[in-house]
């Protein structure tokens, strides 16, 4: 599931918008200033949207500290200002795509697809996997919370893959075992219990729920 981050002041408008594009099955968070949304920069969405006009900081230095964080992720600006003008600077700062108010909130739904099937699909369903506050990087098996790497072993790794690929599916201990020991594993159903608790120990931050009895699930935040 794509995670899709909008920043409109403008309520009504903003409501409208979230609507459109939950409907395609992106996960949305909305914020209605500048402040709001620069403490989430470092969440890594899939995608800004991003109005130039905030009621308290600069929509372009809001754009600066995106691409500082994360070089590579699309951001479209969204303005009622000079439309020329502010596309020109916008593209120039790294922005991938500009709108101009009034606009149609089809058309934002259109350019969304457009932009994060260009950018996403370039590589195999793109290896990584957004476990926030966590990116779980598949082809390097490697875990990152921030600019931090998480260091995993094997197994470990295996666990969370195993977790994130089924987020909200209980899972029993015997499928765990089959999965990451494999059917021929000889020993007993604890390893998966000490497994997890390692792994609770060194990502604090994901969500485990125990079902007791019977095994585990990872929720999503």
């Amino acid at each position: 599931m794509y995670r899709v981050y909008l920043v409109e002041d403008e309520v009504n408008l903003s409501k409208i918008l979230v609507s459109y594009l939950e409907k395609e099955g992106w996960e949305v968070r909305s914020f209605y200033d500048g402040q709001s949304a620069l403490q989430a920069v470092g969440e890594h969405p899939h995608l800004w949207i991003l109005d130039i006009m905030l009621p308290d900081i600069d929509g372009y230095q809001l754009l600066r500290s995106i691409k500082e964080a994360s070089p590579d992720v699309p951001v479209i600006f969204i303005s009622a200002r000079d439309a020329d003008l502010d596309r020109i600077i916008g593209l120039e700062m790294g922005s991938d795509d500009y709108l101009a108010k009034p606009f149609s909130p089809r058309e934002l739904v259109i350019r969304v697809h457009r932009l994060l099937e260009r950018v996403y699909k370039s590589t195999p369903e793109n290896s990584l996997i957004n476990l926030y506050p966590y990116v779980l990087d598949e082809d390097r098996r490697m875990v990152l919370k921030g600019k931090e790497k998480i260091e995993l072993t094997s197994k470990e790794f295996d666990l969370l893959l195993f977790f994130a690929r089924r987020r909200g599916q209980a899972l029993s201990r015997d499928q765990i075992i089959n999965h990451v020991w494999g059917a021929d594993y000889v020993g007993s159903d604890r390893s998966v219990d000490d497994l997890v608790r390692r792994l609770r120990k060194k990502m604090p931050d994901l969500r485990i729920e125990t079902i007791y009895g019977f095994g585990y699930r990872m929720t999503a935040k």
